[in-house]
């Protein structure tokens, strides 16, 4: 009975988002192919036709390949028009510096290409996936989105990653199970300047672990010569009773010199925990 209710209250904000994307007729969408976004312009479309929502993909060295094939699938799958621009915050030295508020500048950068582009279609409201669960977090990247009007209507509804996921699973979007994937910047810890080259190396070492078939939540931290991989707890598990040997190779082979699995196993945020930013 308490599933049925959550999954009432889930429609119920559905519908007032629905309704909220009725009443601005046409709208742009931050679109990275995570879950957030995913379900957001799978909904836009829904309300809106194909002609009321364009999907904005930021292309840069920090996005993921796997996640832009993502988000592309999405896109084929559900009819959304797709827009995508090479964003350039990499060229920004107060990015490349990675502060604690590195994400500020990212999203700067994204935000003063995504919503001009929007207004020169004639869309004149730019919204992002950021959900309710997000309020809480360390996200200085929002008040670069404040600062360029992008509003957040799934936060608005007050809607969760877990009624996202729900409703997603409900539309049948392929990403309602795809675990949590930031920007690869977010394996470095900050401190430690952002450059192509190790971000390549993060996507080498974690497209190498996912091809050894390892599932759900991963992360492979950049420590220098040394990787600290993140696992989720049953793939931890997994990988504590099995020969890790090749789990090391494989990271090995993406150009570090050392791998550590973490025993304390996927954190979200661990660098920000490592930085003093949020408490453990």
């Amino acid at each position: 009975m308490a599933d049925d209710a959550a999954t009432a209250e889930a429609r119920a904000k559905e519908a007032t988002l629905v309704a909220w994307l009725r009443e601005r007729g046409r709208v742009a969408i931050g679109f990275s192919g995570g879950v957030d976004s995913a379900y957001l312009a799978c909904v836009a479309v829904d309300a809106l036709g194909a002609g009321g929502a364009l999907a904005i993909i930021g292309r840069s060295a920090s996005y993921p390949a796997a996640q832009w094939a993502a988000a592309r699938a999405v896109a084929d799958r559900f009819g959304i028009s797709v827009l995508e621009l090479d964003t350039h915050e990499m060229e920004d030295p107060r990015y490349a510096a990675n502060p604690t508020n590195r994400c500020y500048f990212c999203k700067t950068e994204l935000w003063s290409l995504l919503v001009p582009a929007a207004a020169a279609r004639g869309i004149a409201t730019v919204i992002d996936g950021t959900n309710a669960d997000d309020l809480g977090d360390h996200r200085p990247g929002a008040a670069a989105a404040r600062e360029h009007g992008v509003l957040s209507p799934l936060a608005l509804v007050g809607m969760t990653k877990a009624e996202i996921r729900a409703l997603s699973r409900r539309r049948a979007i392929p990403t309602w199970a795809q675990p949590s994937s930031p920007c690869l910047s977010s394996r470095l810890p900050y401190g430690t300047a952002v450059t192509p080259a190790r971000l390549a190396q993060v996507e080498r070492a974690e497209a190498a672990l996912r091809a050894l078939g390892v599932e759900g939540d991963l992360r492979v931290r950049h420590h220098g010569d040394l990787a600290r991989v993140e696992l989720g707890g049953t793939e931890l598990d997994r990988w504590l009773d099995a020969d890790c040997s090749a789990l090391v190779s494989a990271v090995r082979a993406a150009g570090f010199a050392r791998v550590a699995l973490d025993l304390r196993g996927f954190r979200s945020g661990s660098l920000n925990v490592l930085g003093g930013v949020t408490a453990a």
